[in-house]
């Protein structure tokens, strides 16, 4: 029995065991049918046509993880942001772990996905936005046939989370090979602001599937700041899904920091509802031996009179791959709109490859709209400038190469954030860079 034909066998026993009725019944029945009959993505699809999933869907893997390892906070203390308070969402092999957590209802909910769908002072927020920004497509269609467990994030109007939430995925190596569907749903009212940092962190040898799904919705006037560190070891595969609706006046961005895994995946999708919205999406990603990372991009402008702005840097070293294949859209009704795309990539290796696709697709007449991409080396005359000056070899790579990601880093608006980045950054270029940001 191959993993499609496992999971469609282990639907309705899920649906047996979770037990929901009414609205979100019917979605999961329709999802567990659309994957059904287009099973996972192949390179004959255009989307994919860089990305093949066959090497990571071969492993026998367990659906549902049988037990939670017993984690305690100073075994895992390194992949948070310890040095600011935060509230916490931790999930420890697809369960929530409830002593490594720091949730609330004061005021804001930040709690979990299980309890929003099974309680009904949480229901007209799932039938209001539960699957109604992720598409059909089989991967996201499978996490929502099911989903059951994630981050749960509803912040009413008018309100500023005064501190970070971190969503933090663990997988601990107790089944022989686990696949993971996490579902995050995050909300925010009229005139609020709120800062989310989300990471999956493998901590076994095991082979390691995580098909997340998360949906945010920025309403009138919301300004939401999202970061991915993806920093996996390399039996861990990674195909995270993200989609974002915006109202009018809206600021939503999305930084994702992709060092680790042995195939990482991004779909990343922003639709724009509304004027005056203003989209960011930027990331940097550093891999080497046989990693592969794809970023596939999506910004639809859908209203006049917005801004969306693309930047994502590339650093493949060995025989790493990258793939980014980013499109901007522009409706009939978009006018005025301001678009700007670029994917810069620096190949250390005459074995590492990047496949980029940066396009646009363009209906509306008045529009400022820009798009490139760049692949080459490390610029050789900066190099004998910087060891004429007596900085050794090693550092001077490393120091232009920190220079060439900078531009992404520095709209990091966590301090302690962009001092973790650095230090991934100096890790992975195996250096110490020596200042502090």
């Amino acid at each position: 029995m191959d993993l499609k034909e496992k999971l469609v066998s282990s639907f309705l026993a899920f649906e047996n065991h979770v037990d929901l009725d009414g609205y979100v019944h019917d979605v999961r029945t329709d999802a567990i049918k659309v994957f059904e009959e287009k099973g996972f993505p192949s390179k004959k699809e255009e989307d994919w046509k860089y990305t093949s999933l066959n090497s990571i869907l071969k492993e026998d893997y367990s659906v549902f993880p049988k037990q939670e390892n017993a984690l305690e906070y100073k075994d895992i203390k390194k992949y948070f942001i310890h040095d600011i308070d935060t509230y916490k969402i931790i999930f420890i092999d697809g369960k929530y772990s409830s002593h490594l957590s720091q949730t609330t209802h004061d005021g804001i909910d930040v709690c979990l996905m299980s309890s929003a769908l099974n309680k009904p002072k949480y229901q007209l927020i799932i039938e209001n936005y539960f699957n109604k920004a992720a598409t059909k497509d089989s991967l996201s269609s499978l996490n929502t046939a099911f989903s059951s467990e994630g981050a749960y994030i509803h912040i009413p109007k008018n309100k500023i989370v005064r501190k970070p939430i971190q969503i933090l995925h663990f997988s601990t190596g107790n089944e022989s090979a686990t696949m993971l569907q996490p579902r995050n749903l995050v909300v925010v009212e009229e005139n609020s602001h709120v800062q989310i940092l989300e990471r999956h962190q493998s901590l076994t040898s095991n082979p390691v599937l995580t098909n997340s799904v998360t949906e945010i919705f920025a309403n009138k006037r919301a300004i939401v700041d999202y970061y991915k560190i993806q920093n996996d070891n390399e039996n861990a595969s990674l195909i995270d899904n993200t989609f974002i609706k915006q109202k009018r006046e809206s600021l939503a961005s999305v930084h994702t920091f992709t060092f680790g895994g042995k195939l990482t995946r991004n779909n990343l999708s922003f639709f724009q509802e509304g004027e005056r919205i203003d989209s960011t999406l930027k990331g940097i990603t550093i891999i080497g031996n046989k990693q592969h990372v794809d970023h596939n991009t999506l910004v639809h402008h859908i209203e006049p009179n917005c801004e969306s702005h693309q930047d994502y840097k590339g650093i493949f070293a060995d025989s790493s791959t990258g793939v980014f294949n980013g499109k901007v859209l522009v409706d009939k009704e978009a006018q005025k709109t301001n678009a700007f795309q670029a994917n810069n990539n620096i190949l250390l290796s005459d074995k590492a490859s990047i496949n980029t696709k940066p396009q646009l697709e363009i209906f509306a007449d008045d529009v400022k709209c820009s798009h490139g991409c760049t692949i080459g080396q490390l610029d050789e005359s900066a190099m004998f400038y910087m060891r004429s000056r007596g900085i050794p070899e090693k550092e001077a790579k490393a120091l232009l190469m920190y220079a060439f990601s900078n531009n992404v880093i520095k709209s990091v608006k966590i301090p302690e954030l962009k001092q973790r980045i650095t230090n991934i950054i100096a890790n992975k270029l195996g250096v110490n860079i020596g200042f502090d940001l």
